[in-house]
């Protein structure tokens, strides 16, 4: 029988498929997910309420300055988190990707807890397998790429050790993580 959630899922994934959401989304889902934030202290997500959710933090490739983005992560089963870069099908790649392809050692929020992760670029060998995982989250996010004419970037951020404060960047020290630990 369908959750609450499977059916929610199955109603807003075709509106996330349309153009009008994709040209809206992209200017109205940052502020709210601010506000969200913000109202919050971090622990609430617009997007965690229908698909994992997490807040990257990488430095600029160009400017060498702190950004954050909030994206939905598929689990890849080992405790490790994958990550596309879709855009709502736009034609760029998103900031974010050169960030990390520029600097593999990045941080993320998820929940509660602010993780170290090393990203690394999904191989050409083992991109039908990731999406199919996404897909089984999101059906049709694959859509995006064929829309956007690109091959989007899908990354995968291993946790290297969980911050000890939250929201932390580094400035703490990091303990590693143990075989229970899972950002999922």
């Amino acid at each position: 029988m369908p959750t609450v959630l499977q059916l929610t899922r199955s109603v807003v994934a075709p509106i996330t498929r349309t153009r009008l959401f994709r040209a809206i989304a992209p200017v109205l889902l940052p502020p709210i997910e601010a506000v969200l934030g913000a109202l919050s202290g971090g622990r609430l997500q617009l997007a965690s309420l229908l698909v994992p959710s997490l807040v990257l933090h990488t430095v600029g490739a160009r400017t060498g300055m702190a950004r954050d983005v909030h994206l939905m992560y598929t689990p890849d089963g080992r405790g490790r988190a994958i990550v596309a870069g879709t855009s709502f099908a736009r034609d760029r790649h998103p900031g974010w990707t050169y960030n990390l392809m520029a600097d593999r050692d990045a941080s993320i929020t998820v929940r509660d807890r602010t993780l170290l992760v090393r990203a690394s670029l999904i191989p050409a060998t083992d991109r039908d397998a990731a999406w199919a995982r996404i897909e089984a989250q999101w059906p049709g996010y694959r859509g995006y790429e064929r829309d956007s004419g690109r091959t989007a970037r899908l990354f995968l951020l291993q946790p290297v050790a969980e911050l000890a404060g939250p929201r932390d960047h580094g400035e703490a020290a990091a303990r590693p993580l143990d075989a229970s630990s899972d950002p999922d």
